[in-house]
């Protein structure tokens, strides 16, 4: 059932990208590549490390690790563009992450990962195809090709996505709930600092490489959110469903972390976007 919801969502989520939220790749690739290279770097190594630093269990371990190796989360769109964000730029990580997924997510799992559980990486690689890339590209082409039908349903696709990643953690709780019960503090802590760990340092590279205040946001919040629903699905079929609980307290405290955050950000003005001063928002 996780799988088949999370495949919903995704082919939501390409339903609605267009042609056009691409341009930014050609227009900015500086700025989209680095943005991505962050997300697979900084969340991947960080949930190693926190993961090893509270001494987790191997389930919970591999958890956090393939929570920290997912693509940028769909929600993470909206959260940019209420903070007054580069919404274009968080949508082009979002699409650009998650169409590398096949390919990173199983080589980081298995790299920072392989310590804890035994990983399949070719297994990984063909459950992220079936799960996301494929409904992705669906989504995409019949929103190129039959749009008409498609726009009278794209008001409802948020909803969709909120009832389908509340039943992936009501399920995933509902599995493990006797191992939630024994380490649910620690695992709330590990969850929490991964989260907000990542905005800091998304934020802090992005102003080292000079981006505008809305590229810093874009990063910021595309490097702290992940796919957890990816990551539920994922650890539910290759490992256990008590691996799944970090991805399933991941999908709550972003989507609050996130709303705060823009919240806050939706409050201060953005920096005019200087000419020459931010490179690599601007090639």
């Amino acid at each position: 059932m996780t799988r088949d919801l999370l495949a919903l969502i995704m082919l939501g989520m390409g339903m609605t990208l267009q042609s056009g939220d691409f341009a930014i790749v050609a227009r900015r690739p500086g700025a989209m590549l680095l943005g991505v290279t962050a997300q697979y770097v900084v969340m991947p190594l960080l949930a190693w490390g926190i993961a090893t630093g509270l001494q987790l269990s191997p389930e919970l371990a591999a958890g956090m690790v393939l929570v920290g190796c997912a693509p940028g989360g769909t929600a993470s769109n909206v959260m940019v563009f209420l903070s007054r964000g580069d919404t274009a730029l968080s949508v082009a990580m979002t699409s650009v992450s998650t169409l590398l997924a096949p390919l990173l997510t199983p080589v980081l799992v298995l790299a920072l990962a392989g310590q804890f559980l035994p990983i399949d990486a070719a297994a990984l690689f063909v459950s992220i195809l079936q799960i996301v890339v494929a409904p992705v590209a669906v989504g995409f082409l019949l929103r190129r090709f039959v749009p008409r039908p498609i726009e009278r349903v794209l008001d409802a696709l948020p909803l969709v996505s909120v009832i389908g990643i509340t039943a992936v953690v009501m399920a995933v709780v509902a599995a493990s709930a006797s191992t939630l019960l024994t380490v649910g503090v620690v695992l709330v802590v590990a969850v929490v600092l991964h989260n907000l760990l990542g905005y800091a340092l998304g934020y802090a590279i992005a102003r080292g490489f000079r981006l505008n205040e809305p590229g810093k946001r874009a990063v910021s919040i595309e490097v702290g959110m992940q796919n957890s629903g990816l990551a539920a699905a994922l650890a539910t079929a290759h490992f256990n469903p008590a691996a799944a609980l970090p991805a399933a307290i991941f999908s709550v405290w972003h989507n609050v972390s996130g709303s705060v955050l823009a919240s806050y950000w939706s409050r201060r003005s953005t920096e005019p976007v200087p000419s020459e001063s931010a490179p690599v928002s601007s090639r």
